[in-house]
C-alpha cells in the first residue's frame, strides 16, 4: 500500500466524512456455544448529512478454548442511494470466521480471519434487477486494548483502542479491485463492566472500486459499544 500511493495523486479520489455507530454482542451460553449479534448504521455526506449503510448480522459461535473461537453466520445489509434516481441496494453475506485473543498486563490482543461470501443486487437502468453480483471477500482485522490504569477488561478503566482491518476481494467477478480497502482507527474508550465497554474516535477508510483507477478516502467518527455476556451456569 505504502508503495503504490505515491501514484494515487493520478486517480480518481472521493473524499467523504462518514459517522459510523455500532452495538456488537457475543454472549456465551455453554462452554463450547454461544451468538453473535452486530448491528451497524452509517451515514455519509459531512458525517450526518444523509444515511449510508445499514447492517445486520448474526452467527454461531463454537468456543475451541476461553481465547479462541470459530464462527458462521450470516448478515444483511442496504446501501443506501445518494440521490432519489438511484435505489438502495441489498446485500446478502455469508461469513465464517477464526477469532482469537491475547492478554498481558497492559494490553489486550484480538485478532481474526474472515472470509465472507458476497451476493449483491444489481441495478440497471437506475433500477434494481432480480440478478446479484457475487465475490469472495477475506478479512484481516488486529485491534490493541491498551488500559490507562488497572488491567484489560477491568470494570470502571479507562483504555486506548487501536484497529486496523485490510480486506482483499478474489472471485471470478473481480477485475481491478482485488485490494478492497483498509480500515484504520484510534480513539479512546471506558470499560463500564466486565461485559460492556464503548470506545469513540477517529477512523479512516481507503478503499478501491471496480471502475479502474476509482478510490474512496474517507474520514469518519465511530462510535462502537461491545456487549459481552456469559450466562454459563457459576457452578461450571
Amino acid at each position: 500500500l505504502f508503495l503504490s500511493s505515491a501514484s494515487f495523486a493520478q486517480k480518481d479520489i472521493d473524499y467523504d466524512e462518514q459517522t459510523w455507530f455500532g452495538y456488537l454482542n457475543q454472549t456465551r451460553f455453554t462452554n463450547r456455544s454461544g451468538l453473535w449479534l452486530d448491528l451497524h448504521l452509517r451515514f455519509n455526506d459531512n458525517f450526518l448529512g444523509q444515511p449510508g449503510l445499514s447492517m445486520v448480522r448474526g452467527a454461531y459461535i463454537f468456543y475451541l478454548n476461553d481465547q479462541n473461537r470459530l464462527a458462521s453466520g450470516y448478515a444483511h445489509i442496504v446501501q443506501y442511494s445518494a440521490t432519489e434516481k438511484s435505489p438502495n441496494v441489498p446485500e446478502h453475506r455469508l461469513w465464517q470466521q477464526i477469532q482469537w485473543f491475547e492478554k498481558k498486563n497492559w494490553l489486550s490482543l484480538m485478532q481474526y480471519v474472515r472470509l465472507e461470501e458476497r451476493f449483491r443486487r444489481k441495478v440497471e437502468a437506475n433500477e434494481l434487477i432480480s440478478d446479484y453480483s457475487f465475490n469472495y471477500r477475506v478479512r484481516y482485522a488486529m485491534a490493541l486494548t491498551i488500559p490507562l490504569k488497572g488491567k484489560p477488561g477491568e470494570a470502571h478503566t479507562p483504555f486506548v483502542f487501536i484497529n486496523d482491518e485490510l480486506m482483499i476481494n478474489f472471485g471470478s467477478e473481480i477485475i481491478n479491485n482485488y485490494f478492497d480497502q483498509n480500515r484504520f482507527f484510534i480513539g479512546l474508550g471506558y470499560q463500564f463492566t466486565k461485559n460492556l465497554n464503548a470506545h469513540l474516535g477517529y477512523l479512516t477508510v481507503f478503499q478501491q472500486f471496480a471502475p479502474a483507477g476509482t478510490f474512496r478516502h474517507v474520514d469518519g467518527i465511530r462510535l462502537f459499544v461491545f456487549h459481552n455476556l456469559d450466562l454459563r451456569p457459576d457452578d461450571r
